[in-house]
């Protein structure tokens, strides 16, 4: 079974590796290609992993022992508050259906209540219909925005969201205690 740890400067070499399969895998889902970033220098990629783990952002690796087997980033808005953008998810083929993608979604929604984010939003293309099944699964909807994708301007992406509840409070309300 697979666990999620923080991206750090202390996993980038997972994270790394991570990434890189991920846009061999899925080449037509990112707005990055494997080109492109398989020439960043180890300190774009420690560059990178910091992002992952600072105040505007977080990131998760999911892992299988020593082997990452998913990914998944966020990052506040900054023009608009309570905003937060899902960057770069992506299950191993191995690990789709498992629960992996449910779990790194979850691991987003627990860090974005922490930084009162109400809505989380991604970008999907419009040919990757089973990612946007499982983003239905997981309570986001379309939003009617959609954009050319930077790869490929014959191919749409589609903005979805989903609303983030506040975490509603256990404490007992003292007017209905009964004395």
């Amino acid at each position: 079974m697979a666990t999620l740890e923080p991206i750090s400067e202390r996993n980038v070499w997972a994270f790394k590796t991570a990434r890189l399969q991920a846009l061999q895998d899925s080449p037509g889902a990112f707005g990055s290609t494997y080109a492109e970033e398989s020439r960043f220098s180890d300190a774009e990629w420690l560059r990178r992993a910091a992002n992952m783990s600072g105040e505007r952002g977080i990131g998760f690796l999911a892992m299988d022992g020593e082997l990452p087997c998913g990914i998944i980033g966020a990052f506040l808005s900054e023009h608009e508050p309570g905003i937060a953008q899902i960057v770069s998810m992506w299950v191993a083929p191995g690990y789709r259906r498992s629960g992996v993608g449910t779990a790194l979604i979850d691991a987003i929604r627990s860090w974005s209540r922490t930084r009162g984010v109400h809505t989380l939003r991604l970008m999907v293309t419009s040919h990757n219909h089973a990612a946007m099944k499982f983003y239905e699964r997981n309570g986001f909807t379309m939003t009617g925005k959609t954009e050319p994708y930077p790869n490929d301007p014959l191919i749409i992406e589609y903005e979805m969201a989903q609303c983030i509840p506040a975490e509603e409070s256990h404490e007992v309300d003292p007017s209905s205690r009964s004395s």
